[in-house]
């Protein structure tokens, strides 16, 4: 059963968190005093896998966008749906085949985190989307698509693998994904307005750079924002692309930022250098101005496991200003070409350098490891959204809950930390140093 929601009075505009109440009145910002995180409450069960394992309809926190007109409102987004490896290469078991991906609408209740509605995406002809791969040319990642009875699934041409999101001022949004990678755009009530990939095979004619295709599968276009103006997006590849092969790549730290003028549709690319070669990457990022970003940079351990503990999740600041715009006048498949090189072949800030390119500029912003007390238990922090000029909220991939079990089936996600199962939870955290 969920806790109902607190009604919130427009005429006095006050929020109870924390069982303090807080006057809001004329500022959007989260209110000061608030709990450390607050939690998903009570999440359904989604289904069960042949060996008993219990899939949630958690898996909301992939990117997390507060409400611009309620700052105890956010809208937090789920990825494709449970799934785990099979035993034949490149085959995954998804767990709900007919899974749809959705933005759910929460409420910061005291210290939970309460669903109030959900949004189900659909296609432009309001259709309901899936979570399975695309075809081959229009997003293929090579993934063969399991059911739970080892059945195989036949590919979506509008199947999204979403990650990233924007809360645009009418009430749209805009999402982007792993699998094209697309960005597309949402109605209020998820229905399509536009899709936008590398193919051409989206609704409304507009591309993306031909390059973004050689995303590394499942490491498409992770994080998504748009400019305080409204004029643009800028999404944040996660890992460095496979341009133009997985092993020409290897120990390089570049990852493309993109800006699309939504408008226009025009592009341009930038390099951010990821701190090491060894990182998941970067999960999301988040516009401060229209040249300044945050983005969130981690690897893939839990935060207070005994065995293998996480060693990075942080939050970096960085800037547009002074880089280098790398995009490619002819929109060739590997994109602009130096010496012969990718980018992603140079690797590192000297090879850069020996090629003319400059990075973006990046100073840390906050360390989830060292600054979030008594400790950051999770493994998939994955969603930034700036509060105020000193503080932010940051949501976590729960995984519904569970994780592959390594033998071709599911197995609950339990933290090391705290022998809990994992749940949807955004941390509410303070910055040493204001953004602007």
């Amino acid at each position: 059963m969920r806790i109902p929601s607190l009604p919130i009075s427009t005429a006095i505009c006050c929020t109870l968190i924390s069982s303090l109440i807080v006057t809001a009145c004329n500022d959007h910002s989260i209110p000061a005093i608030l709990p450390s995180f607050v939690e998903a409450s009570n999440p359904v069960v989604l289904a069960t896998s042949p060996n008993g394992t219990v899939l949630y309809n958690g898996g909301f926190g992939s990117a997390i966008a507060q409400d611009p007109n309620n700052p105890a409102v956010f809208y937090l987004l789920t990825d494709r749906g449970p799934n785990a490896a099979g035993s034949a290469a490149n085959a995954i078991i998804f767990g709900k085949a007919d899974f749809t991906p959705q933005i759910g609408k929460f409420r910061v209740v005291g210290n939970q985190l309460v669903l109030e509605k959900t949004i189900l995406l659909k296609n432009a002809s309001g259709q309901v989307l899936t979570g399975l791969p695309n075809p081959i040319g229009q997003g293929n990642t090579g993934e063969i698509a399991l059911d739970l009875n080892g059945q195989t699934i036949a590919p979506s041409a509008d199947g999204i693998d979403s990650e990233g999101l924007v809360l645009v001022s009418d009430g749209s949004f805009w999402i982007s994904d792993e699998y094209g990678p697309h960005i597309a755009h949402f109605d209020a009530t998820g229905k399509t307005l536009e899709r936008i990939n590398p193919f051409g095979s989206g609704t409304g004619g507009r591309t993306l750079p031909k390059v973004l295709a050689r995303r590394r599968p499942n490491r498409g276009m992770e994080g998504l924002t748009i400019t305080p103006d409204g004029k643009t997006l800028v999404g944040l590849m996660q890992s460095p692309m496979y341009n133009p092969s997985s092993g020409a790549v290897t120990g390089s730290t570049v990852l493309r930022i993109v800006t699309f003028e939504i408008a226009t549709g025009l592009t341009k690319q930038y390099v951010y250098l990821m701190e090491n070669a060894s990182l998941t990457g970067c999960s999301d990022i988040a516009a401060i101005t229209n040249t300044t970003f945050l983005a969130l940079e981690r690897d893939g351990s839990y935060g207070g496991n005994p065995v293998t503990p996480a060693t990075f999740k942080r939050i970096y600041k960085f800037d547009l200003a002074g880089a280098t715009d790398i995009s490619d006048p002819t929109n060739g498949d590997g994109g602009k070409l130096y010496n012969g090189l990718t980018v992603e072949q140079l690797k590192d800030k000297a090879g850069l350098q020996n090629a003319g390119i400059v990075p973006v500029t990046k100073t840390l912003a906050f360390d989830l490891l060292t600054e979030i007390s008594p400790i950051y238990p999770h493994d998939k922090a994955e969603g930034i959204s700036i509060l105020n000029a000193t503080q932010l909220a940051i949501s976590n991939d729960d995984d519904f809950g569970v994780v592959d079990n390594g033998q071709n089936g599911f197995t609950t996600k339990i933290l090391p930390a705290t022998g809990k199962v994992d749940l949807n939870r955004i941390y509410f955290v303070t910055l040493k140093a204001p953004l602007k």
